[in-house]
């Protein structure tokens, strides 16, 4: 894969936004400065998930582990610039392949453990990985044996490990490549250059395949620092991660912090609130992240919050959903806790509502810093190395005023450079200066002097649940390929939880019926991740189309009863 290009590079590394320092450097002086010190830990729920004991490891012992690992995959085929596919729970191996990537030069493709067939048959002939590292049974899929059988088909020629003790034929177990790995230290490629890609992480848009986005290692090192600023991290803080490691929010937001700090780095997935608050206490835990409505149901139950120790927690993140300006004061006032507002992709939009930026709990809820934008400066350090603008989509010009909606877009150090093997999508996903159209729309906020934006909603379709991105066209397809259906489309409603959930809209061809279980059931035959199911179901007499017949999806929700 080419690497950034080079009067890009050239620009931002004489600017200072990019520092040209790899991971594999970053993870070589976090042992060399705490090689004794506890640098990882499993969740303690991790036997009952995928069937092996919890590892807690040493910054020393996860080197070991890498260089091991990175004998195992080398002997597996995986050169510089190959692709190593991951499908976990956050387990350990999750951290330690991106690490092991970052030391042999090769790229991770982390893929979300609710994909199945359907997702993979999209993905896995685009990036050809040499190894898929992944689990066997967890929540009610054989990860192994599905991937086995796509083997089979001919969809992927990868080796394929699973983390578990047991495996079906053909499957390696990675306990025993392990065992029979050289101890030997594994040689870093002398010339590999933080420009080159280290991941590729996959997003759905509006259209219906994933698509690919490749960040190199200036792009993750830029957006650790940039985290370790916001949450105000120190040498040796804990970072509780309950993300999956599969795209920017985990890997950019929880794990590039944590080797940056030195500290240490907990894992936790999939969500489980006693479980969660337990690491908190035990592990003293400085930095986490979790949805609106988790944080907004413990600050209504002082009960539970009195029985766990979060002394040690100073910085909470929280976004996907509008936060309450209640519950960010309430966590300021009465805990002491700092909530952080984050509004992030992995395409590289990145606006912080920090403790320091927004210092007011209230406004820090409703409002994101006009990070980059003309005339507006900040005393932190990030701000400096992006750029933002609000465009008005009929007309194209910039918004300088408030109260005027517009679309987002980004440019400078955290945005990355295009999608993977798609010219005209990338093509499309910039403007005519550079910058990536988010797809998201803002406004500037009277209040605060024009220093804010404020979240309007979006111009593009994607329904986000719980963080994860939805592509409704994707689902349309499918839904109209059911025998009882005449026309169907599918849009967001509103959620407390997750922010979104998806609802089908559809119509029934004369003399049908047609129930959610029925539908679902179709579309489950077609493999499709199991986050992406309709959770509503609406029978309606036909769907509001355009003068183009094109659906209008906005207009959807209004078919909902009140």
């Amino acid at each position: 894969m080419r690497p950034s290009p080079p009067e890009r590079v050239a620009e931002y590394r004489r600017k200072g936004w990019w520092r040209g320092v790899t991971v594999d450097r970053l993870f070589r002086q976090a042992v060399g400065a705490r090689g004794e010190q506890e640098a990882l830990a499993d969740a303690p729920n991790r036997e009952a998930l995928v069937g092996t004991p919890p590892q807690r490891m040493t910054w020393a012992q996860a080197e070991a582990r890498v260089d091991a690992l990175a004998h195992v995959l080398a002997a597996l085929g995986v050169g510089r610039g190959d692709v190593v596919a991951t499908q976990l729970p956050n387990v350990v191996e999750g951290v330690l392949a991106f690490l092991v990537c970052a030391r042999m030069g090769a790229i991770l493709s982390p893929i979300a453990m609710a994909y199945r067939g359907h997702e993979l048959r999209q993905i896995l002939p685009v990036v050809e990985p040499k190894v898929y590292l992944t689990v066997g049974a967890f929540h009610g899929c054989d990860h192994a044996a599905m991937l086995a059988e796509l083997k089979r088909e001919g969809v992927t020629s990868a080796e394929i490990v699973t983390v578990g003790g047991d495996a079906p034929e053909g499957v390696h177990v990675l306990a025993d490549l392990l065992a029979r790995a050289t101890a030997a230290p594994y040689a870093t490629p002398a010339d590999l250059d933080a420009a080159e890609a280290l991941t590729i992480c996959w997003t759905s848009g509006t259209e219906a395949m994933p698509k690919g986005v490749p960040r190199h290692h200036d792009h993750w090192v830029v957006n650790g620092e940039a985290l370790v600023e916001a949450a105000g991290l120190k040498a040796g803080d804990t970072v509780l991660n309950p993300f999956p490691l599969i795209n920017i929010a985990a890997i950019g937001g929880m794990l590039m912090p944590w080797l940056m700090c030195h500290g240490r780095l907990v894992q936790h997935h999939p969500f489980d609130l006693p479980i969660f608050l337990r690491q908190m206490q035990e592990e003293k835990v400085a930095y986490t992240v979790a949805p609106p409505a988790v944080l907004n149901m413990l600050l209504q139950n002082e009960a539970l919050l009195a029985q766990a120790d979060l002394s040690n927690l100073r910085c909470l993140g929280s976004g996907s959903a509008p936060l309450s300006p209640w519950m960010v004061a309430g966590w300021q006032e009465r805990h002491g806790v700092t909530v952080m507002n984050v509004f992030g992709s992995n395409e590289g939009t990145s606006l912080f509502s920090t403790g320091e930026a927004i210092p007011d709990p209230e406004q820090r809820a409703r409002f994101f810093p006009r990070f980059g934008a003309p005339g507006v400066d900040w005393p932190a350090e990030f701000p400096g190395k992006i750029r933002t603008r609000l465009v008005d989509l009929d007309t194209g010009k910039d918004i300088l005023v408030p109260n005027v909606e517009g679309e987002l877009r980004i440019s400078g150090a955290m945005t990355f450079d295009g999608y993977y093997a798609a010219p005209e999508l990338t093509a499309a996903a910039f403007d005519d200066q550079g910058y990536f159209r988010t797809g998201d729309l803002f406004e500037i906020a009277p209040e605060g002097g024009g220093r804010f934006y404020r979240f309007v909603g979006r111009c593009k379709e994607i329904i986000i649940r719980g963080g994860l991105n939805i592509s409704p066209a994707e689902l349309d397809v499918l839904i109209e390929g059911h025998p009882k259906v005449r026309e169907g489309a599918c849009a967001a409603y509103p959620d407390e939880r997750l922010g979104e959930r998806v609802c089908a809209f559809v119509a029934v061809k004369p003399g049908e019926t047609l129930t959610l279980e029925e539908l679902n059931a179709h579309l489950k035959a077609h493999e499709i991740a199991t986050f992406k199911l309709p959770e509503r179901l609406q029978v309606v007499d036909a769907l509001p189309r355009n003068a183009l017949n094109k659906v209008l999806r906005r207009e959807l929700g209004q078919l909902l009863p009140a």
